[in-house]
């Protein structure tokens, strides 16, 4: 069976705090059955993001007091060990580099990446730089100013790309890995008015997947460095994450790689649906297998289970969480349990735990 093949799953689920304590929540997955088990709750104050290292040690989060770090226990519990401030707004979105030596955090409030060292035990060291991003926006009610919303690593660990949503384009800056400073060498420029929001990676590093926000749709680019070892993005492709008939006034949201990297997810608030993609190895280009309803409001997040066979959709203004049993090859979306209540839930991630209890 698929849950005793692929080993015993956690997810993490990340919330805002208003009126409880509780930021993260930590659940047994049932791999075979699509659905969630409440495991524990982590004391942290608004977790808007979590991320899990490379070396699947330690799992660090958003606060409103800078960022947090935990330690995964082999059943998929957490231990508080760290905490850093980023000298700064509260962040939206935060990664590390492939060998973890450096915690990238992005500023959606004040435009701002934060670069943090990481000791080898996992713990946060000190602020290593500070980018502010400078400009005019394009839309001014909202993005009259930087909205840095994404900070994520090539998958060669050269370059961080960081996107900007109220400007409207993503920033490529080298990284440099003995003092953790970052130069700026490229952009990215997306459409006026798409505002660029969460960037993903294929498993080869080859292409790379940017889902814009504001005007709904992906774009595929080929990575590649030159001869004198610039780094090049060639666009292959731009397609929508909604349907002909969608409703109006709606919003791209997350984005997420299934486990095997062949299937893309993206889900949109106000069509309030989820869309899902085939993503072809060689030729990096996404073909549409289903864009359906997730039976909630605002789905900040939807990821696959490791299966590929359930999905789960964090509805954010609805408070809950939805589960479905999904068929890839046949393009259905079936509801296959009850929801879970959980208070505005920002983002998921599943993790393969090292034992059983």
């Amino acid at each position: 069976m698929a849950g005793k093949k692929d080993g015993k799953f956690v997810a993490y689920v990340s919330c805002y705090t208003r009126g409880s304590k509780v930021g993260i929540r930590v659940y047994d997955v049932d791999v075979e059955k699509g659905v969630f088990h409440e495991k524990e709750g982590v004391e942290i104050s608004n977790s808007s993001y979590v991320t899990i290292s490379h070396n699947r040690k330690y799992l660090y989060s958003i606060t409103d007091y800078g960022v947090e770090g935990y330690r995964i226990r082999p059943d998929g519990g957490l231990e508080n060990m760290t905490a850093a401030s980023i000298n700064g707004m509260r962040g939206c979105y935060l990664s590390t580099d492939y060998e973890d030596r450096f915690l990238f955090v992005a500023g959606y409030h004040d435009g701002k990446i934060t670069v943090l060292s990481l000791n080898t035990d996992g713990t946060i060291g000190g602020i290593t730089d500070e980018v502010y991003h400078r400009g005019i926006g394009s839309i001014a009610d909202r993005n009259f100013r930087p909205h840095v919303n994404c900070v994520k690593m090539t998958r060669d660990n050269k370059y961080l790309l960081a996107a900007d949503l109220g400007l409207d384009h993503v920033k490529v800056y080298q990284v440099d890995h003995k003092n953790g400073k970052l130069k700026m060498v490229d952009i990215i420029h997306s459409e006026q008015y798409s505002g660029p929001r969460h960037i993903k990676i294929s498993k080869d590093g080859r292409f790379i997947y940017i889902v814009h926000e504001a005007k709904n749709y992906v774009d595929v680019y080929r990575y590649y460095e030159e001869e004198e070892g610039n780094p090049e993005f060639e666009k292959l492709q731009t397609i929508s994450t909604l349907n002909e008939y969608h409703a109006g006034d709606s919003a791209a949201s997350a984005l997420n790689l299934s486990r095997d990297f062949k299937y893309i997810v993206c889900s949109n608030a106000g069509d309030n649906s989820v869309i899902i993609y085939k993503a072809d190895q060689k030729s990096g280009m996404l073909e549409k297998i289903l864009c359906l309803p997730i039976s909630g409001a605002y789905p900040k997040d939807a990821q696959l289970f490791p299966d590929n066979k359930h999905l789960v959709s964090l509805n954010h203004e609805d408070n809950t969480m939805t589960f479905f049993a999904v068929d890839l090859e046949k393009g259905t979306l079936v509801m296959n349990t009850k929801e879970i209540e959980i208070q505005e839930p920002n983002c998921i991630v599943f993790h393969k735990v090292m034992a059983a209890k």
